[in-house]
């Protein structure tokens, strides 16, 4: 076997197809993180919180020691629902119509909503309940 220069034409044709390979890569991470922000932006709204404040309260609370939550780093628990779509989901705690104020409520009151569910109270205020619920609706 003998080793041959490549030719001019075929080294272009491959500079030029790595460049399409990296271009569409960055049009795919930009649309993927307008997207995201577009679904954060509409969670915010629907709840009246804000999903940033609802990441901190998720952790300040111990949420993800019973529930799997997304995105929220050592939010795995097993004890309690995984918490990853629950923006699709038909109901909340088998019971409620999903949406930002029944999910409020539960969050503020679960023991009242189911008295004896695994939920405890938590004291969560309305505007932290707002804030989670931004959270969880946004991812």
């Amino acid at each position: 076997m003998t080793d041959r220069p490549v030719p001019a034409a075929l080294r272009w044709l491959a500079a030029l197809v790595a460049l399409c390979v990296a271009a569409a890569a960055i049009s795919g991470a930009v649309l993927y993180a307008q997207n995201l922000e577009q679904i954060r932006t509409h969670a915010n709204a629907i709840t009246g919180g804000d999903w940033k404040r609802g990441k901190t309260a998720l952790r300040r609370y111990g949420c993800g020691g019973c529930h799997v939550i997304p995105r929220l780093a050592g939010a795995n628990g097993q004890v309690g629902p995984d918490l990853t779509g629950i923006s699709s989901r038909a109901t909340l705690a088998g019971k409620l119509p999903n949406g930002p104020a029944a999910m409020r409520l539960w969050l503020m009151h679960p023991q009242h909503i189911d008295p004896g569910t695994g939920m405890p109270e938590q004291g969560i205020d309305e505007a932290t309940a707002r804030d989670i619920s931004a959270y969880l609706y946004a991812h």
